[in-house]
């Protein structure tokens, strides 16, 4: 960057953090004592300094007169035009260095006060390590319990209670310790390893994060979790009906993976870090594992029935069952109520970054496995998978969360400047007034709803409506609704009071306990009605009117 050139607002913030990191660091702060203290040691007193005089045995070399001409030069000098530059006289001799040496030295600055450090990337350190001692000692009679002190996988329960780390820790701390190569942990290798992530991690995000993420890493990617939810998938009593059928396995875990980096990754890197684990409610949700047996409570990432509503929503769609839907299959959702210019931004890439491998299909959206920029979202053949379907549904059915807000304002940001301006609205309007009419219900001219919306937004400039106005408005689903979504858009028109609903839900647990007592009901009628028909009827002998799933499993893909 050329000198002198001012930082990028964020750049300069980062650097700003940085310096105030380094400068809050004990051993900086005692260096810069230090080097303070040599620099005020070494300054000497122009007072008591003696004169330098010259050693008679050096001879002496008379200064010349640069002032007289010197008849050599002084004709070109004179041939010079009156407007060049003369050339400086040099000022070198005895007469430079006692000049320098009569210039006193500057005062040095008083010592400034002690600052105490205030930034804490890893946790606050506690006051002394006797608490670490006290947990290794604790380990290490864990350990002592264990034919040769060692632990498997099975024994790290208590291992994590001895550690005081939640339960469902045990599979990060086995990891960890090195225990997938090996099937089993030693008392010493473990306690190693937990000894400096004592020292080093003080609260739970920052030990979470140095037990999950690869060696190196400073952030959490969607491979990371896979180890630790198929610890969930296997030990949870409220997932043990899931053991018989491991082909579905992957299909959980994918789902809960990106209901992680949804919620969680609110930076849209495709990397959690420490700091936006601590701004998360996801280490609650994991400690609440334990107490609570049943993991449909856990509606914030683990439930069950939402991944049941979630996969049938999407087997729905994918007719050919390749676990891929294009943009055909995409239209059929909620019986064509989202435009088609939407879909078409969807399929764009516009609503997000890449966000690394998905655990279905294996595809990565970017050899490097970081960010990939937003045109290269789309997948060969102008599909989305799995991952991203789950995304746009939860995008679509709770426009109230600030990740769908994002998602949406991407899709309509069709310029990419940050802002939606009049033409960006009237372009997906259009549309939407075409099938309001196709149902008998005649449009507002786009020149009323743009006034209904800005009064509805607010924006702080007049005609462009960025992200932080929709954010501070709080009515984004009405604003999104009205110019993608005919359906949502005409229920919103037409409001009906529920008063049986908890207003305490959200807007996707509403939808999801509705689609999952539909679901239920459905298969159950099913049931019945089969049981009920004629055997010569029923040749097939196969369920009438829904589709057994299980049956349909892609047995090629192996369960992680």
């Amino acid at each position: 960057m050329p000198p002198g050139k001012p930082l990028r607002p964020q750049l300069q913030k980062k650097v700003d953090e940085l310096f105030l990191r380094w400068l809050s660091d004990p051993d900086t702060q005692r260096a810069l004592s230090d080097g303070l203290q040599r620099i005020r040691d070494a300054i000497p007193d122009p007072t008591t300094c003696d004169p330098v005089t010259p050693d008679p045995a050096i001879p002496h070399t008379p200064t010349p007169d640069l002032s007289a001409p010197d008849p050599a030069t002084h004709g070109i000098a004179g041939a010079l035009p009156l407007g060049a530059p003369a050339r400086p006289r040099r000022t070198t001799g005895y007469r430079a260095v006692d000049a320098l040496r009569e210039e006193p030295p500057p005062p040095a600055p008083p010592p400034g006060p002690f600052l105490p450090a205030f930034y804490f990337p890893r946790g606050r350190p506690p006051p002394s390590s006797l608490e670490v001692d006290d947990i290794i000692a604790e380990v290490e009679r864990v350990f002592a319990l264990f034919p040769q002190e060692r632990a498997g996988l099975g024994d790290m329960s208590m291992v994590a209670k001895a550690c005081r780390c939640p339960l469902y820790w045990k599979s990060l701390l086995f990891n960890a310790a090195g225990g997938e190569r090996t099937g089993s942990v030693s008392v010493h290798k473990f306690v190693a390893m937990w000894r400096k992530v004592l020292l080093t991690c003080h609260d739970d995000a920052s030990k979470f994060l140095q037990l999950l993420s690869s060696p190196g890493s400073s952030s959490l990617v969607q491979e990371d979790f896979v180890p630790f939810l198929q610890d969930v998938v296997n030990s949870h009593p409220g997932l043990s009906f899931l053991k018989e059928a491991s082909e579905f396995h992957s299909r959980y875990i994918t789902t809960v993976i990106q209901r992680i980096f949804y919620t969680v990754n609110r930076s849209w890197s495709g990397r959690i870090t420490c700091e936006e684990l601590r701004r998360s409610n996801f280490l609650q949700a994991v400690s609440l594992l334990e107490a609570e047996p049943d993991i449909n409570q856990l509606t914030d990432f683990f439930s069950y029935e939402h991944f049941y509503v979630i996969y049938c929503k999407f087997w729905e769609l994918d007719t050919d069952h390749d676990l891929m839907i294009d943009r055909r299959d995409l239209a059929r959702h909620a019986d064509g109520a989202i435009s088609s210019r939407m879909i078409d931004r969807i399929f764009s890439g516009a609503w997000g970054w890449g966000l690394g491998c998905d655990v279905i299909t294996g595809i990565t959206n970017d050899v490097t496995g970081g960010p990939a920029p937003r045109s290269r979202k789309l997948q060969k053949g102008g599909k989305i998978s799995y991952a991203d379907f789950v995304w746009f549904l939860l995008s679509e059915e709770d426009k109230t969360t600030p990740t769908s807000t994002e998602y949406w304002f991407r899709c309509m940001d069709l310029d990419g400047d940050g802002a939606l301006s009049m033409f960006e609205l009237e372009f997906f309007y259009e549309e939407q007034a075409r099938r309001l009419q196709a149902r008998a219900v005649e449009p507002l001219p786009f020149s009323d709803l743009a006034c209904q919306v800005l009064d509805l937004v607010q924006p702080q400039n007049p005609g462009r409506i960025t992200l932080s106005d929709l954010k501070r408005c709080k009515l984004a689903g009405a604003f999104f609704d009205a110019f993608f979504n005919v359906d949502k858009y005409l229920e919103r028109e037409q409001p009906e009071q529920d008063s049986s609903s908890d207003p305490e839900l959200s807007d996707w647990d509403k939808y999801a306990a509705e689609e999952y007592d539909f679901l239920v009901a459905e298969e159950t009628a099913c049931d019945a009605w089969d049981d009920g028909l004629d055997p010569e009827l029923n040749m097939l002998g196969v369920p009438l009117g829904s589709v057994d799933l299980y049956s349909f499993a892609d047995n090629a893909l192996e369960p992680l």
